[in-house]
């Protein structure tokens, strides 16, 4: 167990380091980007690179997850290397084909989607269709071969080709939106060209075995209306808004959104390691408490994460943002939460494909989908912002309340929910009083709501959440961390 908990750990930094750049240097370019940009025009990014995401799910017919659960079903290094080629050619040709007829349409595809004709940047939308959908294909490719420099250098590389970019045409040729989307979209391609090309070898066409295509489209076809409905509930929001409110607002909820990138970057971290990892792992029972051990970590690290937006997020805007996007704290620790709650998705969507039940994904989806619909209409005219975040969460619980229930006899899993119920009493309660409770401003309200952030881990060592095994071994941890420090001094001397 401690092994894969290892790779699971080594696999995660290095997902997660490109993400931390991204977080990290979208929070400090923020006072730059929210004075040329205005909220409107970010409401239009956000439209728009979730637009992407969402057909992306649709055009790749499920090959993706397809890819990654057959990759492990066959040990023979070049029947590997056929499904990689395989993969790869079927997504090059069905991205090619929806990137023509959707640039072809640009005009009036923009007129439905934005509500004012702009085929200019929809074309720009369209090439990060392409180019997104090719790469997270080869970025699959070199998570199942775990080349983590190769990826972390690839995903670096793009982060900082983006933000240079998105510089030049926001900052100095002043092209607002539509400059921060080509910025993102044109580095996306330039890194997908440098993994193509490492990747050479292994995508040069010859002869080869492999899974035949209705195999691997019985496996990933099915996953395809429960993804796109997952992920049509984590953006309907920001449709809705958009839409029957104004573009302005929706810029206030995006800004939102991409502070709550520290819980983003941890799930989507996770997203990326933790599929390889589950699925290599052979026996089942082994793998029932693996998930279930997971499971609780994730949700200590995310939730802390949650809680200290939650505190903070006043401070955070006034920090980091314009005046004009300041109202955005309504909805930071709401859609924070949202992210959290969807990183527990990955692990049931991991659950259905290891028990070869991916048809079960749908319903479950289809209830969130729906039950954020409902909740959009109820909450957002009464909570604006902060009612679209409320509706998010609302809807992943209810979907993963779906999921357990069909999934569970299929293969259980040894979930610790005494742990669980823990994590959610004293996380969710230290933040709810605090930020009921403790000043909104100054500098009083900002030590006394780290205090109480700070208190979490403490409050939860009170109630007997770590097991003896983890505390023995954080103990041993820490002696070593002492030992070491003595003999590097004298190295050092």
């Amino acid at each position: 167990m401690a092994g894969y908990l290892k790779r699971l750990v080594s696999s995660l930094a290095a997902y997660q380091l490109a993400d931390a750049i991204s977080k990290l240097i979208a929070v400090l370019l923020l006072p730059v980007y929210t004075r040329y940009v205005d909220p409107a025009g970010y409401g239009v990014v956000e439209l728009l690179a979730n637009g992407v995401i969402l057909v992306s799910i649709v055009v790749r017919f499920g090959m993706i997850e397809a890819f990654l659960r057959y990759y492990f079903a066959d040990e023979d290094p070049s029947r590997r290397d056929a499904l990689v080629r395989r993969a790869a050619a079927f997504l090059l040709i069905c991205t090619t084909a929806a990137a023509a007829a959707l640039a072809l349409l640009a005009g009036p595809v923009s007129r439905v989607v934005l509500g004012y004709r702009d085929p200019i940047t929809l074309r720009v939308a369209v090439l990060g269709l392409w180019s997104f959908t090719n790469l997270e294909l080869a970025y699959a490719v070199l998570r199942v071969d775990e080349r983590l420099r190769l990826y972390a250098t690839a995903s670096v590389t793009n982060v900082l080709l983006t933000v240079s970019a998105s510089l030049v045409l926001v900052v100095g040729l002043g092209d607002g939106a539509r400059g921060l989307l080509l910025g993102n979209y044109g580095a996306t391609t330039v890194v997908l060209v440098g993994v193509w090309v490492a990747l050479r070898a292994r995508l040069a066409p010859r002869a080869g075995a492999v899974e035949p295509m209705r195999t691997l489209m019985r496996f990933g076809l099915p996953t395809v209306p429960a993804e796109a409905s997952v992920y049509a509930l984590s953006i309907v929001d920001r449709y809705y808004i958009f839409h029957s409110r104004s573009p302005s607002l929706a810029g206030l909820y995006s800004i939102a959104i991409k502070l709550a990138g520290a819980v983003a970057f941890i799930v989507r971290a996770f997203q990326y390691a933790w599929p390889p990892l589950a699925y290599s792992v052979a026996d089942d029972r082994e793998a029932g408490r693996l998930y279930g051990l997971v499971t609780t970590y994730y949700l200590l690290v995310s939730g802390w994460v949650v809680a200290g937006l939650a505190l903070g997020g006043r401070w955070i805007l006034r920090l980091l943002a314009a005046p004009a996007f300041y109202g955005a704290w309504r909805a930071l620790p709401w859609v924070a939460l949202g992210w959290a709650l969807y990183g527990l998705w990955v692990v049931f969507l991991v659950i259905a494909g290891r028990a070869r039940v991916t048809t079960r994904n749908f319903p479950a989806s289809l209830v969130g989908l729906g039950v954020n619909v409902v909740l959009l209409l109820v909450l957002v005219p009464r909570l604006g912002i902060a009612g679209a975040g409320i509706s998010l969460c609302g809807a992943y619980v209810a979907m993963l309340a779906a999921m357990h229930l069909l999934t569970r006899r299929a293969f259980p899993v040894r979930f610790e929910w005494a742990r669980l119920a823990r994590l959610v009493a004293v996380i969710g309660g230290i933040a709810a009083a605090g930020d009921l409770i403790l000043p909104t401003y100054g500098i009083v309200g900002l030590a006394t709501r780290v205090l109480a952030w700070g208190a979490i881990p403490p409050a939860l060592m009170a109630t007997g959440f770590a097991h003896p095994g983890e505390l023995r071994g954080v103990r041993t941890l820490l002696a070593r961390a002492r030992a070491a420090r003595p003999r590097q001094l004298r190295s050092e001397s």
